[in-house]
């Protein structure tokens, strides 16, 4: 993820205060027209048409839209802050890419587990972060983001903070533990004190607990495992327990070296059957009574 977008909003808004909408010239002030033009203004042209013929020819503005929308006043304390936004975004950039660079040393001083090419996203698209996931599966083995909710850069957190091999667990009762997202219980003369988790700084728990939260919306079995537990327990804790059980699944997938399957979290008949309950005790309570639809007939 690129940093650097607080010095994008100084930009954005000493653009506004001049009145220049590049923003509605360009999809992307930061994109091959949207620099070029800026670079310009920055280095004092002022004509709108002058501007303009910077346009890349795939824009799908022309130059005398694009020139209609860079009539500006062009303060000059304004004209300070976008110089000053452009050289910080500039710097943030140069900065990730150096972090980037690092990243990529570390990554390939680690053992591959396979040449083999990952296997095609089933759940959603994956284009922008295809390199990323090819490289996670190459470390891995698995194809971590064929999980409900975690996504590439939640797996490369496990890649930085774990690595390909989780030996060093002796079981994932022992790797939850360590991440912070089981039960902690504190018992004194026989009594229970407390039973929260225990205050852990883990990246991973927090990559976890989020892709946990997207799970909301989800029609699989992870997603409606959240959603009854968020009905009996609350939204915290079912976060927790679900970041658990997450926690859990990239344990198995990474010790065994063994692809995702949702058909090992639960039976998918006994899932619709429970769906079909719970739907008819509440036609019960309203006072309706359900049918099913016969073979053939229209909606």
């Amino acid at each position: 993820m690129r940093t650097g977008c607080e010095h994008l909003l100084r930009v954005q808004k000493a653009l506004d205060q001049m009145n220049v909408q590049l923003h509605h010239a360009v999809s992307d002030i930061t994109g091959e027209t949207g620099l070029k033009i800026l670079d310009a203004i920055v280095l004092g042209e002022r004509n709108p048409a002058v501007l303009a013929q910077h346009r890349n020819y795939r824009c799908k503005k022309s130059e005398a839209e694009i020139a209609a929308a860079l009539h500006g006043d062009w303060k000059s304390e304004h004209l300070f802050t976008l110089r000053q936004s452009l050289d910080a975004w500039r710097y943030h950039q140069k900065l990730v890419a150096e972090c980037e660079a690092q990243m990529d040393t570390h990554t390939k001083a680690l053992a591959t587990q396979t040449t083999a090419e990952p296997p095609s996203p089933a759940k959603r698209s994956t284009q922008p972060d295809e390199p990323l996931r090819r490289m996670l599966f190459a470390k891995f083995g698995v194809d971590l983001t064929a999980v409900d909710g975690v996504a590439a850069q939640t797996a490369l957190v496990f890649l930085s903070e774990v690595g390909p091999d989780v030996s060093k667990f002796a079981t994932a009762e022992h790797f939850a533990s360590w991440l912070g997202l089981c039960p902690d219980n504190r018992i004194s003369g026989g009594r229970p004190l407390g039973v929260s988790t225990r205050p852990v700084a883990n990246r991973l728990a927090t990559a976890l607990r989020m892709a946990a939260q997207s799970l909301y919306r989800t029609e699989s079995v992870l997603g409606d495992w959240f959603r009854r537990l968020r009905a009996k327990l609350g939204t915290p804790a079912a976060i927790t327990a679900t970041a658990h059980k997450l926690a859990r699944v990239l344990y198995a997938m990474v010790k065994h070296r063994r692809p995702f399957d949702a058909n090992r979290l639960g039976n998918p008949a006994l899932r619709l059957l429970r769906k079909e309950n719970a739907l008819r005790r509440t036609a019960k309570e309203m006072g309706f009574t359900l049918q099913p639809l016969q073979a053939g007939a229209v909606s």
